[in-house]
């Protein structure tokens, strides 16, 4: 099974899952196929720490090899979750069996899932929510507390919805699509949906992008006729966001992979901006504003990528840190007196947030930081950090979904 090639990457070589997927481990599946291998993978991932509780007792002489015990996880899973046993326990079976290295585990996964079949589901109520691993726990308690920990890791184990933006008429979509209006104007649907079957997708009315990743662009509120750079750009979701406001958009990535994708979304939705794939390091010229979206430990994430946590280890930290630094210095030398520039990571460190707008301001001493420009349409005051940022968390909105952990901030350069 897929979901099954899927777990041995990213629990034995340390690969994202969107890295597989990209290089196109699911492309022989029809499309419900492929949602359904990935969301399962995503669920093993999710509950890892529950499901290795429950198999334990059953492991007596210790872990078989990590396929089959990916097998297994995956069987207890969906027994735990309600699966019919009689099937559940055969695919698995079936499956180890259709690898030489694993074959002669046949029996040993039989005998292990007919008994979590009868005692796993009771088990699986009782248990705690899944815990972040220590390398990254341990920071994001000291920043943020205990029980906003235990809050985050809550909204972690639940998933994300799916959340879109559309380009006009809000309210019509989300009458169309079922969706909910979130107070900043994203619409949110339950997850599990086949993405490009739904009312609106091949018309390019909308696209898929966290209600928490759509909130910078609104942030620098673009304007018609605007000359506005997209730093690390891909996939798209932003730069399609400041080419539907009119401005005359460049959108800059260095991935020329991750670059047709922002191409072909440019396409669908019949949006347009010029792409330059290429080091942000290098881009030249001078803009009326700038969207940098720094590349970082994309911890913020988690509750849609859980992966995540099983194939990194926090060894990158510096080298992200570094280099967040340099590409703010570097988008600042582009942008236009009194011009503005929104800076933003897809993570929960504050170093890689808070603390690199507090040194950016250090290092230089013709911006400032506008928090007046932060409250959007929906963003709440409480969110609001001390050097003068927007701090967002997976918690927040917790009885709508959640949100994706988000810092954003807008720094203006004088005039």
């Amino acid at each position: 099974m897929v979901a099954v090639r899927l777990l041995d990457g990213v629990m034995g070589e340390g690969k994202l899952m969107s890295e597989m997927i990209g290089a196109g481990a699911l492309e022989r599946l029809e499309p419900a196929d492929r949602a359904r291998a990935q969301r399962l993978a995503m669920d093993v991932l999710r509950g890892m720490e529950r499901i290795d509780k429950v198999l334990a007792k059953h492991l007596k002489r210790g872990e078989p090899v990590l396929h089959a015990m990916n097998v297994l996880r995956l069987g207890t899973l969906e027994l735990c979750l309600g699966g019919d046993a009689h099937g559940v326990v055969n695919e698995c079976v079936n499956i180890v069996g259709r690898n030489p290295r694993t074959q002669q585990m046949k029996g040993l996964v039989n005998a292990v899932l007919r008994k979590v079949a009868a005692e796993g589901p009771a088990e699986w109520a009782i248990l705690r929510v899944p815990r972040l691993p220590k390398w990254l726990r341990a920071p994001l308690a000291e920043a943020y507390g205990s029980e906003e920990m235990k809050a985050m890791e809550a909204a972690h184990f639940a998933g994300a919805p799916l959340d879109l933006s559309v380009k006009e008429d809000a309210e019509g979509w989300a009458q169309k699509l079922g969706a909910q209006v979130l107070p900043t104007g994203s619409l949110r649907i339950a997850s599990g949906q086949q993405v490009s079957a739904m009312a609106g997708f091949d018309e390019g009315a909308w696209w898929v992008q966290d209600a928490a990743a759509a909130l910078p662009v609104k942030i620098l509120a673009p304007k018609a006729g605007e000359r506005v750079l997209d730093l690390c750009a891909a996939p798209g979701g932003k730069t399609m966001q400041l080419a539907a406001s009119g401005a005359s958009v460049t959108a800059v990535d260095i991935s020329a992979g991750r670059m047709a994708r922002v191409a072909e979304n440019l396409a669908r939705t019949g949006l347009s901006a010029d792409l330059v794939t290429a080091d942000a390091l290098e881009q030249s010229g001078t803009y009326d504003a700038i969207v940098l979206d720094a590349p970082c430990s994309a911890t913020g994430t988690i509750r849609r990528h859980p992966d995540l946590p099983f194939a990194k280890d926090g060894s990158e930290f510096g080298m992200l840190i570094g280099l967040q630094e340099a590409m703010l210095d570097h988008a600042l030398s582009l942008l236009e007196p009194g011009g503005r520039l929104v800076y933003c990571t897809c993570s929960l460190l504050p170093d890689e947030g808070e603390c690199q707008i507090e040194d950016a301001l250090a290092r230089h001493g013709d911006i400032s930081v506008d928090r007046a420009a932060l409250m959007v349409e929906g963003v709440e005051a409480a969110w609001l950090t001390e050097e003068g940022g927007l701090r967002l968390r997976p918690d927040y909105w917790a009885e709508r979904g959640g949100m994706d952990g988000f810092y954003i901030a807008c720094l203006v350069k004088t005039a």
